[in-house]
């Protein structure tokens, strides 16, 4: 047995599998073609607690440990990283909820999104602030009781649905003493006016996760919708991110182990020359190296979540596990289309889907070089 591996985390696994298995494989393709959010997937998830499993009971979590999380959006990603996504996302909103809102607030918007009638958003990224977040231009001006918002957003996951909403906007909400801007998250719940979706984003990979550009004009919130200390917005969201981090290289694992699998299975079954393809030396090295990097990467994240769990330091162990196992992902994902040949380049099948979705994972969250200025600077600092 896995070292971080016990009865309980076994069960959240094989659970998690059906569920990927049973309600996702099936129409995986499908959600790729069309681009469709599942509608019915998510709501299954939630009643099987896994979209809130990593948040206290008190507000409609299901009380379990982040390694848990961390096995569930493997298991997910492993059949579709689309659908692991959503819940990934789902959970940057919900961490920002817990950790930083009121009480009114957690009633209000934490518990739906814990319970899966509800999905949240985090607006972040904009067209000309991407990883430089302090470069966010949206204004939020508080007037007679009212934040009003003006601005735009761009690649927000989660957002456009039926079940959209709440979505945790971080704005411009003055300037401090040394003339930086104060940046400041404001909930703003799905249906305010003056918020619109704008296209829906065409993407190489996730395409059965909803992602769409935002617009704000004049879209006014109650005072009372500040999540937590104005002016504490990048603070808020970078004290959360590292744990998205160690989730966006959960899914990659899936990747990892997906990617695994299939190019098994199909060197077992697959003939060329007179005999199968599994005897040839080339393509088992090819295993090898997936294989050594699946067990690599494991390690790595549930010693991350591991760490998270018992209140340990763990960013660097978390920018680590993301970088090495979102390429290592990318990486097996390609091999896996190398040894699937001509099969391996048509949409039908997982291998070339899940090409597209390892791409993005080496972006999201901080990009590999991102994580290579963090690891670099906690080493010499």
């Amino acid at each position: 047995m896995h070292p971080w591996m016990n009865d309980e985390r076994t069960m959240i696994r094989d659970a998690a599998r059906r569920f990927a298995e049973g309600a996702i494989a099936p129409i995986s393709e499908e959600l790729w073609e069309g681009q469709g959010f599942p509608y019915d997937v998510w709501r299954q998830a939630g009643e099987l607690g896994f979209t809130g499993l990593p948040y206290p009971e008190a507000h409609g979590g299901g009380g379990g440990s982040w390694l848990s999380f961390v096995i569930v959006l493997e298991e997910l990603a492993r059949v579709d990283c689309a659908v692991a996504n959503s819940l990934m996302a789902n959970s940057s909103v919900a961490s920002l909820l817990n950790n930083f809102g009121s009480d009114a607030q957690k009633h209000q918007f934490l518990r739906p999104i814990l319970d899966g009638s509800r999905i949240g958003s985090i607006a972040l990224t904009e067209p000309n602030a991407g990883s430089d977040a302090a470069s966010i231009q949206t204004r939020a001006t508080l007037v007679d009781g009212h934040w009003s918002i003006h601005g735009a957003k761009i690649f927000i996951s989660n957002s456009g649905t039926e079940v959209s909403g709440p979505l945790v906007l971080a704005a411009v909400t003055g300037k401090k003493p040394d003339g930086r801007s104060e940046i400041s998250n404001i909930i703003v719940p799905a249906g305010t006016p003056g918020f619109s979706t704008g296209k829906k984003l065409k993407k190489i990979g996730w395409r059965a996760s909803s992602t769409y550009e935002l617009f704000f004009d004049n879209c006014r919130v109650p005072a009372e919708n500040l999540l937590g200390e104005r002016g504490a917005g990048l603070r808020q969201t970078l004290s959360t991110i590292n744990t998205g981090r160690i989730l966006i290289g959960a899914m990659a694992l899936g990747i990892l182990q997906g990617s695994l699998d299939r190019s098994t299975a199909y060197m077992k079954d697959r003939s060329q020359f007179g005999k199968p393809i599994a005897s040839f030396q080339a393509l088992q090295f090819k295993l090898a190296d997936m294989a050594t990097h699946t067990h690599a990467a494991r390690l790595m994240l549930y010693q991350a979540a591991a760490l998270k769990d018992e209140g340990l330091p763990f960013d660097r162990e978390a920018s680590m596990a993301k970088l090495f196992a979102t390429e290592r992902a990318m990486e097996a994902a390609h091999q896996a289309i190398q040894i699937h040949g001509g099969y391996g380049i048509m949409s039908e099948y997982p291998v070339s889907r899940a090409f597209g979705d390892a791409k993005v994972l080496e972006i999201v969250e901080g990009t590999s070089e991102i994580q290579r200025m963090i690891i670099s600077r906690d080493l010499l600092k």
